[in-house]
């Protein structure tokens, strides 16, 4: 299983910025990365410098995510939809885009979910629960 550590997560998405903005051949998943960087202007600078990027913190009180949080979601969300997996999660995921007209919105919302679901699951020491997962975002569909 592959298990990176914060600083690989880290120079996996600086590193794919890079190759970009040098117009570099990018692999599937750093093309999808940067998909997902072009999305979001407002960490742009934090992937252009490598070694900041290692060692910054993100702490909530500072009012802004942790950018690499979020992309990883984002990619890891990608995933669950691609493979269906949670079971329901492409079905649900086409609701919720359907119901706000917007895939990149419908994927901050599905992050809300995940972010809960897992919360929860860390709180209690149980396993993360895939059904309220998919539960909790055809609710968000149905609002």
């Amino acid at each position: 299983m592959f298990n990176p550590s914060k600083e690989d997560v880290r120079r996996f998405f600086c590193e794919a910025w890079a190759k970009h903005h040098a117009g570099s051949p990018l692999s599937p998943l750093e093309g999808l990365a940067v998909d997902w960087i072009t999305q979001h202007p407002e960490y742009h600078g934090d992937l252009e410098d490598p070694e900041q990027a290692l060692g910054r913190d993100y702490p909530p009180e500072q009012g802004r995510s942790n950018p690499f949080l979020h992309l990883s979601m984002h990619l890891s969300i990608e995933e669950q939809i691609s493979i269906d997996q949670p079971p329901g999660i492409r079905g649900a995921f086409l609701a919720l885009t359907q119901r706000y007209d917007s895939r990149h919105e419908a994927m901050h919302i599905v992050m809300e979910c995940l972010g809960e679901v897992l919360w929860r699951s860390q709180r209690d020491g149980t396993p993360i629960d895939g059904q309220a997962y998919i539960d909790a975002i055809h609710r968000k569909a149905a609002q």
